[in-house]
């Protein structure tokens, strides 16, 4: 590579990080969805906005991007990563319970949007075959916006969430048949499609074959491997690994990367290194989710809002009601409230992302009119951006549900602020007794602890444990702590449980903690820390021998017992008041008397 090329293509990955470190904080801070920041940047600071004044105005090229080429492929793998994390969140076993939402609403949404917009570009003036591929492009919608928008609202658990969650992921598996369409006709050789078909069919249910097989034999084996030398760089790289060859297995087939990212997931989802994964990867697919974005901004020719001023707009009102309508009255069929429906109408109206790459590929390939392919990204950038407000105006202005009307039970997802679940930090004999009691009392709980031996055998006896540091802030908000009413620290050592404590009070200032201690002294340390409640395992030791002692001596168990917990209460009162005079904190307890029992 020629040193001019190595400082253009420095230059460029200037602009984008400085997009991710500058411009994308300060949309954030006024309140914008990050990824419309990365949009706009890319559609201001690309080659067809600033970009194309450089020769007028050389001092440019240090803020725009030269070559799109230069990025686009480090792009890319966003959408990769994005796949993976929905994969990990959604396991086979979850897809099999979701399948009714996902074939039959998800289905129904993008066969009869295709059609319909198949027809209309059809009227348009554009032969079939281009058209079913605008179509088909037009009818997905943005997976990572809408799902960024409800995430941040707190809303994935909703009907709302859930239908969209659904139409999405069916949309996604859609993107690889519709490459595939792209692919065999933009060959030109229509007296062989039906056999270019079979073959590609052929080679996509060896390559998924493969990955199934790689993911079952191979991961948990790997990542068991890896977990023993303790080190995070290795997991990364482990990672990574996983992703990027399952990735390329697919690619080989003539699939898209982003598929064999998602199957992989699929296997690793059922592992207990699913949330360390998610965990260690999510800041490096933030960033290149957002790089991918950046380079769908690029593609944005504004000087199409000058060429076509009427039909323009006309294009962008028109795909979001046509799809609204649709997704409304579907909605309705399924047992969707009026305003789920129509929320979930509104956001999925707008155009998505992979529009940007099946209409992308199809006009690199001359299958699509570069004109045509040009007015169609533009209408779906500006439908794209649209859809915060579309969401809250839906919120807004959708009619009441009716007090009787029938629901889906799919649909049907207690408030995760109202359910009672635990973390349970530590699975040893403590832990296990913890759980075994939060099982019976029907408490939803999950268990982590970072023996990768151990918590590959409890797996296999069917215990709800993951593999994890419980002292990651990331971590812990993978695992659900923003949603959990309580966090119980099992194990560790002293310093362990400082941290983890700490931690968790960082993210958390609310929730209960309830923490095993060493001692006294460790104990009455956790409470200046914010712990709930502290349990010395000296003191427990004694109130345990005392009970047993006084029981076998023939005083009667009723008294015995209330002794015991008032002798329990009197060591809490003391540690706490010793806390408070060491002055080593505020004691953030917001515990009554029953406050264990709230788990």
């Amino acid at each position: 590579m020629s040193e001019s090329n190595s400082v253009q293509l420095y230059s460029d990955a200037l602009v984008v990080l400085g997009t991710a470190g500058i411009i994308v904080p300060l949309v954030r801070r006024w309140g914008i969805n990050p990824i419309l920041g990365y949009l706009g940047a890319g559609a201001l600071l690309g080659p067809l906005g600033l970009g194309s004044l450089i020769k007028e105005f050389p001092f440019l090229y240090w803020a725009t991007i030269v070559d799109a080429d230069s990025v686009s492929g480090l792009a890319e793998l966003g959408v990769v990563f994005l796949l993976f994390l929905i994969g990990l969140e959604l396991s086979f076993q979850r897809l099999i319970t979701m399948r009714r939402l996902v074939f039959g609403l998800g289905g129904l949404q993008f066969a009869i949007s295709a059609a319909v917009l198949t027809g209309i570009v059809i009227v348009a003036g554009q032969p079939l075959i281009p058209a079913a591929v605008i179509g088909m492009c037009l009818a997905l919608s943005s997976t990572a916006i809408v799902l960024d928008l409800l995430g941040h609202q707190g809303r994935l658990a909703t009907s709302t969430g859930r239908a969209s969650f659904s139409i999405l992921l069916m949309q996604d598996l859609a993107v690889v048949p519709i490459l595939v369409f792209i692919s065999i006709f933009s060959t030109g050789n229509e007296g062989s499609v039906w056999a270019d078909l079979g073959y590609a069919l052929a080679k996509a249910a060896i390559a998924i074959g493969v990955v199934v097989m790689i993911g079952r034999f191979l991961l948990r084996p790997l990542f068991q491997l890896v977990t023993t030398a303790r080190s995070t760089e290795l997991f990364v790289a482990a990672a990574l690994f996983v992703i990027i060859g399952a990735g390329l297995i697919a690619h080989a087939a003539g699939l898209s990367m982003a598929l064999g990212a998602f199957i992989v997931a699929l296997m690793l989802a059922e592992t207990a290194y699913g949330k360390a994964i998610e965990s260690a990867i999510d800041p490096l697919k933030g960033l290149l989710l957002g790089l991918f974005f950046f380079t769908v901004g690029m593609k944005i020719d504004f000087r199409e809002f000058l060429r076509e001023p009427f039909w323009l707009p006309v294009a962008i009102v028109g795909l979001i009601v046509l799809k609204a309508v649709i997704l409304t009255v579907l909605g309705r069929l399924f047992k969707l409230s009026w305003p789920a429906a129509i929320e979930t109408g509104l956001l999925l109206g707008p155009g998505g992302e992979f529009a940007f790459v099946g209409i992308g590929m199809a006009a690199a390939l001359h299958l699509v009119p570069e004109p045509a392919a040009s007015f169609i990204l533009a209408a779906t950038a500006v439908t794209m951006a649209a859809t915060p407000l579309l969401s809250s105006l839906a919120r807004r202005f959708a009619p009441a549900p009716a007090p009787h009307a029938a629901v889906d039970p799919a649909l049907t997802i207690q408030s995760p602020s109202t359910e009672r679940r635990a973390i349970v930090v530590g699975f040893g004999r403590v832990g296990k007794v913890v759980c075994a009691l939060l099982e019976e009392h029907k408490i939803k709980f999950i268990a982590i602890d970072n023996d990768a031996a151990g918590v590959a055998r409890d797996r296999k006896r069917g215990h709800p444990v993951y593999y994890g540091d419980a002292s990651d802030n990331r971590f812990l908000e993978t695992a659900g702590l923003p949603l959990a009413t309580a966090v119980i620290i099992t194990t560790g050592t002293r310093a362990a449980i400082d941290s983890i404590v700490e931690h968790v009070r960082e993210i958390r200032p609310d929730i209960s903690i309830i923490s095993r201690a060493a001692d006294e002294k460790h104990a009455s340390h956790l409470y200046a820390l914010g712990v709930t409640d502290a349990v010395p395992e000296t003191v427990e030791a004694s109130l345990q021998l005392s009970e047993a002692a006084l029981i076998g001596l023939g005083i009667q168990t009723g008294p015995v017992i209330a002794s015991i917990h008032e002798k329990r209460d009197q060591f809490r009162h003391t540690l706490q008041e010793a806390a408070k005079k060491a002055g080593r904190g505020e004691i953030h307890s917001v515990r009554k008397k029953s406050a264990p029992k709230r788990i």
